[in-house]
């Protein structure tokens, strides 16, 4: 077989669907994100960041700088292995127990990433607990979806947020399968929130496990960013919260937080866990940083909310359509996926926004999207910088507007 020419004809497939995915190479300001440096066009330019996954700009918090700093200094560099060989630091104890203590659980578990977090976890548990059923929420993020496929235990996918429809899937089970309700708090392409409270009402009828993932959530919503579910006083009823470092905590890794022996499971069984280099000891140093500070602190979620409504609103009056949910993310609805390339194109090209497209697979087929994530350190200036761009952009690409635009 011609390998290459096989990967190149694949390659050129997806350019023609308008889904390859192109890297903009950008170096972020330390203490003036969303500011970056964009070094792959002809000469490097000056863009502000509008898609990123660091929420709160907790990435540039000069609390954690410090922390990641002084672990560095006291520490080095690397872990040294896996956490068995010789990866476990007292930095990493202490960001578990912060973990713990930050959803009310007996222990929590850390892991390199989010994906790893979910594919390791949801996989060892499925695959290790007999005759275990995963009942799968249809809009469940890949990580997820592989960990319950990398089990080979028996899924059955219930439709996205349908408690009538769990229950069904529920019901049709024999009364003592041990089963699993796996599930997210804010789903990431949407930004609709899970009804947390109807789930754990038929998990607990049913005598089901929970499953809830809150990497979109955790840092973001609750009185001390413990998430959606900490958020509607539910975290009591979860069995299994799993989260991200690397979003609103603004460093990186993925942990869960459960009962001291479901943690001690997965730590014991989960070959995601048992064979990879530690987090370096000053990422978990910074991460615990930034739970700390969140924990205490409303201020950069209350800002960041006021910027989310801010947006919202100026794109409402310009009658740019975006997807109604009660959360930070604003989807601006594109629906072709070559015009939402080339919008994401010519808005860092022109006007110095980067906003990256996301296509299929991410999403369905014809719900392209530019998806946007304000920022309590996106200041006004932005917010009407951006607005003006996608109006003259959405005049150019002749794409309608919705009625709001006449009032």
């Amino acid at each position: 077989m011609a390998f290459d020419s096989f990967f190149t004809a694949e390659l050129d497939r997806l350019r023609a669907e308008g889904n390859y995915r192109h890297f903009a190479e950008l170096e972020r300001h330390r203490g003036a994100f969303p500011a970056a440096t964009r070094h792959d066009s002809a000469a490097p330019s000056e863009v502000t960041v509008w898609c990123s996954n660091d929420y709160l700009g907790m990435g540039q918090h000069p609390k954690v700088l410090a922390a990641m700093h002084a672990a560095l200094d006291e520490v080095g560099a690397g872990a040294g292995g896996t956490r068995n060989i010789s990866g476990t630091t007292r930095h990493h104890v202490a960001l578990e127990r912060e973990l713990a203590d930050l959803h009310g659980k007996e222990a929590a578990l850390l892991f390199t990433s989010g994906y790893v977090s979910n594919w390791a976890s949801l996989g060892t548990l499925a695959a290790r607990i007999p005759g275990c059923v995963v009942l799968s929420d249809a809009g469940n993020h890949a990580s997820m979806i592989e960990g319950i496929r990398h089990s080979r235990a028996e899924k059955v996918i219930w439709k996205h947020n349908d408690l009538a429809d769990l229950e069904a899937r529920l019901a049709a089970l024999p009364a003592n399968a041990p089963k699993i309700v796996a599930f997210e708090s804010v789903y990431s392409m949407d930004g609709d929130i899970a009804p947390i409270a109807g789930i754990c009402d038929l998990a607990e009828r049913y005598g089901a496990m929970t499953y809830l993932d809150e990497v979109h959530g955790v840092g973001l919503y609750g009185p001390r960013g413990g998430g959606i579910a900490e958020r509607e006083g539910l975290m009591g009823r979860i069995d299994v919260i799993e989260g991200t470092l690397g979003k609103a905590f603004g460093v990186m890794g993925g942990y869960i937080a459960a009962s001291a022996a479901l943690c001690d499971f997965v730590r014991s069984f989960a070959s995601g866990f048992i064979f990879t280099t530690a987090l370096p000891p000053a990422v978990a140093a910074g991460a615990q940083a930034a739970v700390r500070h969140l924990k205490t602190s409303d201020a950069e979620r209350r800002l960041q909310a006021e910027r989310v409504a801010a947006l919202r609103a100026r794109l409402d009056a310009a009658g740019i359509p975006h997807l109604p949910n009660p959360s930070h993310i604003v989807p601006v609805m594109v629906g072709d996926p070559v015009k939402c390339r080339w919008l994401s194109d010519l808005l860092l090209d022109e006007f110095g926004i980067y906003i990256q497209p996301t296509n299929y697979p991410t999403v369905p087929r014809g719900t392209e999207r530019l998806r946007i994530t304000p920022s309590p350190v996106h200041g006004q200036a932005d917010l009407d910088r951006l607005t003006a761009a996608l109006e003259t952009l959405w005049d150019r690409c002749r794409i309608a507007r919705v009625p709001m635009a006449a009032q």
